[in-house]
């Protein structure tokens, strides 16, 4: 699942080359009903965006993880979404980038997906057998 308002986020999400069917664009109404890592991006002086929180207001229960884009000239605000998120929903943050991203943020991008997959099902394994 991905929000993007100047097409940064879509291009960091497309240069991931992740199955079509794995990349949906944040629309009005959207119901999700299995787990999925959110992507943003930060506006204003560090805040979410709406069209993201009235996303994660009606699919807050799905959310595993997020990562947010954002610009180092805000400094402390950099990403500053993604923290936000982060803390009301308690999932981790998976990464931060600049902009559309730099070819070491897919690199870190596609590592910390794949090992949250695998603690998910390591976990759901453990309980299963419990």
């Amino acid at each position: 699942m991905f929000d993007s308002k100047t097409g940064n986020v879509r291009r960091f999400v497309q240069k991931l080359g992740l199955p079509e069917n794995k990349v949906i664009e944040l629309k009005a109404g959207l119901k999700v009903y299995e787990p999925y890592i959110l992507v943003t991006y930060t506006t204003g002086m560090g805040q979410v965006p709406q069209t993201t929180l009235d996303f994660l207001k009606a699919n807050r229960i799905s959310l595993h993880a997020v990562a947010a884009s954002g610009n180092r000239n805000w400094g402390q605000n950099f990403a500053l979404s993604a923290n936000k998120i982060s803390t009301m929903y308690g999932v981790p943050i998976l990464h931060k980038f600049e902009m559309s991203g730099m070819p070491e943020d897919m690199e870190i991008f596609r590592e910390r997906v794949q090992n949250i997959s695998y603690e998910t099902y390591r976990i759901k394994q453990r309980s299963d057998t419990a």
